[in-house]
């Protein structure tokens, strides 16, 4: 295996590509007793549309998390049970863009790696299981869609974007899962579940080489080929403008999405994602001038927050929470994005920002979760994440400034709001 020492960060990773094409990293940890290893394939709720064999496929929205749950049947059993049985803690989580199944442990972690990657290599669905498992997930469904935090977002997502996959929900509907089969399973594993899509990370008191040789003994010798994808052509201007629904709710929420421009994956990718975050934190974070002016008029409360996002094809920053007026909240943060677009972001709260984003990164180090996932999603988008010394270097004050007036504008953005059903 190639390691890679970060100085900066006191960090070593070891790569290596297997012939079949997984990639597989592995940061040692000898000073902890538990292991995690995260197996992970790029293929998210998002990829709904995709050739396989010359062919293109409009499969139904949610399949990619209907897999994930599929996926732990064995013909044995159940692998959650195994694992869980040799004293590991698994589970596993479908994000718009990537599946992952993962566990840790203390002890038995190479059999328990064993046990992961065979079932998430070799499925096993029958017509019956699966016809079992739509009643699960329907009742999954319209528990979430009683959710008004759920609502408000899926609501503001179908408003920012008319044809992305971004507006569909992991999840799907139940209409949606209704025409999952087998067959179509099976056909969207052998699209995605291939070595050559997917990537191996542990990290924690192991031996590469070790990790390197069980995988290579257990996995498939064919890497599969590159499945084209089909996300949907999106225009700058937004699906529509506003979007209100009412619920069974005590006060009414917003959240305000401004569609951003996406970037390609690559080191730009990475760039855009921590720019985005600062400018987040500047724009709206709970020290910001914004922030303390509309907290103090009541306009908002602690409920208030925002987050930027990035996904295949796509980015948007979105803001919101508790409001009676939401109309002038949104209105607010378009002005606070226009007066710091225009040179308005004093040096010193821009310095504190930096710092805090910058240690937040550090502390992330901490946790083998976040490392594991960071290295699996820089895998999928073609960037280093621990390079991110390098990059909170070449951001500059004038880079958020320009992120903030090119991007969050009226122009740019929609509102979702839930309201309390009248009496």
């Amino acid at each position: 295996m190639k390691p890679t020492f970060y100085e900066r960060i006191g960090e070593s990773v070891h790569r290596e590509t297997l012939p079949n094409g997984l990639e597989i990293c592995v940061v040692p940890k000898p000073e902890y007793a538990k292991q995690y290893a995260f197996f992970a394939t790029r293929y998210g709720g998002m990829d709904t549309r995709f050739c396989l064999g010359g062919k293109w496929l409009d499969t139904p929205a949610g399949i990619a998390h209907y897999l994930e749950h599929k996926m732990f049947d064995t013909r044995e059993g159940n692998a959650l049970q195994q694992l869980a049985q040799n004293g590991a803690e698994p589970n596993a989580f479908t994000s718009n863009a990537m599946t992952g199944y993962y566990f840790d442990s203390t002890a038995h972690f190479e059999e328990n790696l064993e046990i992961l990657l065979s079932f998430v290599s070799v499925p096993y669905f029958t017509q019956e299981s699966v016809a079992k498992e739509q009643g699960i997930i329907a009742q999954e469904i319209r528990m979430i869609e009683d959710n008004p935090d759920w609502q408000i977002y899926t609501r503001m997502m179908q408003s920012l974007y008319r044809t992305s996959t971004a507006r569909t929900s992991i999840a799907g509907t139940v209409e949606s899962i209704s025409h999952i089969t087998a067959e179509t399973l099976y056909d969207c594993h052998k699209a995605f579940y291939t070595p050559s899509n997917m990537i191996l990370t542990v990290v924690g008191n192991v031996d590469p080489v070790h990790i390197v040789d069980l995988a290579r003994r257990i996995l498939p010798r064919e890497g599969g080929t590159a499945i084209p994808r089909d996300y949907g052509q999106e225009g700058e201007a937004v699906a529509q403008k506003e979007t209100r629904l009412a619920m069974e709710v005590s006060s009414p929420q917003f959240l305000t999405g401004f569609k951003c421009r996406p970037v390609e994956d690559g080191e730009a990718y990475f760039r855009m994602a921590v720019l985005g975050d600062m400018a987040c934190d500047i724009l709206l974070g709970d020290s910001s001038p914004l922030y303390l002016r509309m907290y103090d008029e009541g306009l908002i409360n602690t409920s208030f927050g925002g987050s930027f996002e990035m996904m295949p094809g796509v980015a948007y920053l979105y803001a919101g929470g508790d409001c009676k007026d939401a109309r002038r909240a949104a209105e607010e943060i378009c002005k606070e994005a226009e007066r710091l677009g225009s040179g308005g972001i004093d040096e010193d709260f821009y310095q504190r920002v930096r710092r805090a984003s910058f240690g937040g990164n550090l502390r992330g180090l901490n946790s083998f979760e976040n490392i594991a996932v960071s290295l699996t999603e820089g895998y999928f988008h073609g960037y280093d994440p621990f390079r991110f010394p390098q990059v909170f270097d070449s951001i500059t004050r004038d880079d958020i400034a320009a992120f903030l007036r090119e991007n969050v504008t009226g122009e740019r953005s929609v509102l979702s709001e839930i309201v309390p059903k009248e009496p």
